[in-house]
């Protein structure tokens, strides 16, 4: 039963949540768990539709305007609405807010990929239905948005009339107390066309400012024993009704094709018809079956299994199919903090994509975790124009907040003074290199990047007194602002800068033609990379002799603590109710920021550093992003806290099935989705993807766990990796021979082949047992 999530009863308080739950998408369309029929009065909605990166542009307001700040900022826009089909039952309208609710239940099945609801309603005049509503985003037809509804009567009805309706006067969500959600600027279409051609349906609209165009093209079946047909079309969009005779079954299946500028050129409205045709006879059932063999080869190589714990392994399928629902499969397309499940964050794209997701797709669908990279790299010349606009006279600064490449955060504290952006997305770029060894990949996007990122940390940082130091950024810790040497901003650019020299000497190597070129294009030279070295070389990292820890910054440590635990319940998340000014003047962190950067970058520092760098900063963190549970988890893991490993690793695991940060109303959290995975296979199994190699450190949780597997790609192998409470076993699926390490032992298998270790001992060499 943990291949679905199911509701058993209707929720009123819940209905906003429950949307974001059941939401359906396939990394280009996206569409809220809304009801077909809609709420009561009174009750509120995010009814939403969405395509990823199709945006407008909104001026952003300031007192106050001081260069470079942003002028405008870019929000992905809720487009036209085809989920809407209401039922008349001989003239009552089918509400689950009037009448009996006699039986309900709601499902999102993880392997089917698709949703439903099945109902048992008496009318307030007595008349019995049986209801079945399911909907699907299909995964192989990327525009097509199904809607499929049985109507059975139980007690004799004379009439069933459905009435189906494409909407293209849409808005926005807003909600101007929470500076996650936007505040304004709701209405971000025009409908542009809207009527009836042949059979088909069509709505078009325009955004306001960016012109991009989107188009719903709908064709709609019904099978009754006998049905009337009528039509009306408003300036809005167009409603189909049926009348049919209720002595039997009706089945109405609603097939939405949208189209986009972005993707399909002018010719919106030619490509959705030409879809419909291609499907002309299809029916739902045709559909669950091509969705059902994509997920069959998505779950082969991307499950993770838990045996022991149902509601935890239901979360982790939970999330995983909310990823893949996500994640941009198209040139143009990234994966934004809510994915397409809400508005939240306003579809930005953040850094959380190659921190947090891209490693889930990295480790087990390279090509999507690729093309995630590529779309970064069509932004690179955005990220050159920003660092200019900053100041820099070279180098290339990737925005805080974007969907095209243009800085979206008018915010600059904690926003656009996380430079470090620019090294997670080069740091994304190596271990996407040292995962597949893809040296084509590495000369058409990553030397380019990384060669412009190590340019903006030159001309971000100094020399002084024999050591390079980066002043006034920020670093993942949003509740510390503006500061000198932050860690883990230092710790990421010394990487950057390392990796940026290292692949200018593999390019010496392997296509010295092509470098030449890139000199000359970039006018680069040996004595620049020379410098990026000695910069590495000489990075200053903060360091407090007295506790034996990383300092966060140079001041970080001479503040006040601020007292965690005499902070009311209510005041939490601290952002919403304190001024930012009040949390820089504190030792208190939002989330994990030298912890993070010990995790990504373990081996610049020794154990004992880490270890007691752990011990303090857990006692200031509040946790109030949730990005930070997962780096808890995998750090204690390393550690040896099992206890804590566990216990911050389950608030990761159902945090929105459970709602546990309490706006899940407003989109799912994708980072947090990916730091679950995360959590499990770099953290209890302890893998880490060095230049040396692939490694395992790898113990089960000490709690009701009996087995816990998943699987991982690397360098076009794919090895399985099961962990047993006395046992750990290896097995190479699929792929040439490969050798890697488990703790301090080296293994070799070959395709076919398992292993088996033993550990019942402490020690590290461990019996070995081939299988």
């Amino acid at each position: 039963m943990t291949w679905k999530i199911s509701k058993g009863s209707l929720d009123e308080k819940s209905l906003l949540l429950n949307e974001s739950l059941f939401a359906l998408g396939n990394g280009y369309l996206g569409v809220r768990g809304n009801f077909e029929e809609g709420y009561q009065q009174g009750n509120n909605s995010i009814r939403g539709t969405y395509i990823n990166a199709f945006h407008d542009e909104t001026e952003i307001s300031y007192g106050e305007k001081l260069h470079a700040f942003p002028d405008t900022q870019q929000k992905l826009v809720n487009i036209i609405d085809s989920q809407d089909v209401t039922i008349f039952i001989d003239g009552e309208l089918f509400s689950l807010f009037s009448g009996k609710v006699m039986e309900y239940e709601q499902n999102l099945h993880f392997d089917g990929g698709y949703s439903e609801r099945i109902i048992r309603w008496l009318s307030p005049n007595g008349k019995e239905v049986k209801l079945h509503f399911r909907r699907m985003v299909s995964f192989v037809l990327k525009e097509l948005f199904l809607i499929d509804i049985k109507v059975e009567p139980v007690t004799p009805v004379n009439e069933i009339k459905i009435v189906s309706s494409v909407n293209g006067d849409v808005s926005n969500y807003i909600d101007k107390n929470d500076p996650r959600v936007a505040s304004g600027h709701a209405k971000r279409l025009f409908v542009k066309e809207a009527g009836m051609q042949a059979e088909y349906s069509i709505v078009r609209n325009q955004t306001m400012v960016t012109n991009l165009e989107v188009a719903c093209v709908t064709d709609s079946t019904v099978a009754a024993s006998d049905y009337q047909y009528n039509s009306e079309t408003s300036e809005s969009g167009v409603k189909e009704i049926y009348t049919c005779n209720g002595n039997k079954p009706v089945q109405f299946t609603k097939f939405n094709v949208y189209t986009d500028t972005l993707r399909h050129q002018e010719k919106l409205v030619e490509t959705g018809l030409g879809i419909l045709q291609k499907i002309k006879g299809a029916v739902f059932e045709d559909f669950i079956v091509e969705q059902t063999a994509y997920l069959t080869n998505f779950w082969n190589n991307s499950d993770v299994t838990i045996s022991g714990d149902q509601a935890l392994q239901e979360g982790i399928r939970f999330n995983l199919f909310h990823l893949l629902q996500s994640v941009g499969k198209d040139p143009v397309s990234n994966i934004a903090a809510k994915g397409l499940s809400g508005e939240g964050y306003e579809g930005h794209y953040f850094w959380d994509t190659e921190i947090y997701m891209f490693p889930v797709f990295l480790m087990t669908n390279p090509d999507l975790a690729k093309n995630l990279l590529v779309q970064r790299y069509s932004t690179l010349d955005s990220a050159r124009l920003r660092a200019k606009e900053m100041g820099h006279s070279k180098g290339a600064l990737f925005p805080w907040r974007t969907i095209t490449g243009t800085e979206s955060s008018g915010f600059f504290p904690a926003g656009t003074a996380q430079y470090h952006i620019s090294a997670d997305i080069a740091y994304s770029y190596v271990q996407y290199f040292l995962a597949t060894t893809d040296v084509s990949f590495l000369k058409d996007y990553m030397a380019e990047v990384l060669f412009e990122t190590a340019r903006l940390w030159m001309d971000t940082g100094h020399m002084y007194n024999g050591q390079f130091r980066i002043d006034n950024v920020t670093g993942p810790d949003e509740y510390t602002c503006i500061v000198n040497n932050n860690y883990y901003t230092n710790i990421m650019a010394k990487n950057n800068l390392n990796w940026a020299a290292k692949v200018y000497k593999l390019l010496e190597e392997v296509d010295s033609t092509l470098l030449d070129r890139m000199k000359a294009e970039l006018s680069l030279n040996e004595e620049e990379v020379r410098e990026w070295t000695e910069a590495a070389e000489n990075m200053y990292l903060p360091y407090d002799e007295k506790l034996g820890i990383n300092a966060q910054d140079d001041t970080f440590l001479q503040k006040n603590r601020w007292d965690l635990q005499a902070t009311p319940k209510e005041k939490f998340p601290l952002l919403l109710n304190y001024h930012p000014l009040t949390l820089y003047r504190y030792q208190v962190c939002k989330q994990a920021d030298t912890v993070l950067g010990h995790f990504l970058l373990e081996d610049e520092q020794n154990l004992e550093t880490i270890k007691k760098s752990y011990d303090y900063y857990e006692q200031v963190t509040t946790h109030d992003s949730s990005l930070s549970y997962c780096i808890f988890s995998i750090m204690a893991s390393k550690l040896g806290y099992t206890e804590k490993a566990y216990d911050y690793f389950m608030k990761t695991a159902r945090l929105d099935l459970d709602n546990t940060h309490g706006n899940t109303k407003d989109g799912l959290h994708m980072a947090n989705m990916g730091g679950t995975w995360m959590a499990i296979v770099y953290g209890f199994a302890g893998l880490r993807l060095k230049e040396t190699g692939l490694s395992f450190a790898p113990f089960l949780p000490p709690k009701k766990w009996e087995t816990a597997s998943f699987n991982v790609q690397f360098q076009n192998r794919l090895l399985s990796v099961t962990m047993e409470k006395d046992a750990i076993s290896y097995w190479l699926k699929a792929g040439e021979a490969l050798t890697f390490r488990h703790f301090d032992q080296a293994i070799t298998l070959q395709t076919g082949e398992e292993i088996k270790i033993s550990t019942d001992s402490e020690e590290h060499d461990r019996s070995l047992a081939i299988v």
